[in-house]
């Protein structure tokens, strides 16, 4: 079964950091475009960062300069290296991949940033 399972996350202090991941598990299909949402309590949804099948990224305006999303395709795993966390970057985060064409939600994790 194709799925996406994400690790990473927890509770840091303003100004930390924190690395998520987000491995595609039960094919070898690559994750050749993926994406990292963040969902702050009582909000929408929001895209965070993409990165294209040739390495491309871009990122929300919220994050520029401080969030980087990157992948590693020998472990066929996504990452969202978040650095200067702010407590507005509390919240849920879940990754988005495509893998042959079909689309996967990972389980979401949650970020908790004190100040």
């Amino acid at each position: 079964q194709k799925k996406l399972v994400q690790a990473g996350g927890g509770l840091v202090q303003a100004g930390g950091s924190l690395r998520l991941s987000c491995a595609v598990s039960g094919t070898s299909l690559n994750a050749n475009v993926a994406e990292w949402y963040h969902q702050a309590p009582g909000k929408q949804r929001e895209l965070v960062a993409i990165i294209g099948e040739d390495g491309t990224t871009n990122y929300g305006d919220s994050v520029k300069g401080r969030f980087t999303i990157s992948r590693d395709r020998t472990k066929n795993t996504v990452y969202l290296q978040m650095n200067g966390l702010k407590p507005e970057d509390t919240g849920i985060y879940w990754c988005w991949a495509e893998l042959g064409g079909a689309h996967y939600w990972g389980q979401g994790t949650q970020v908790t940033v004190s100040s």
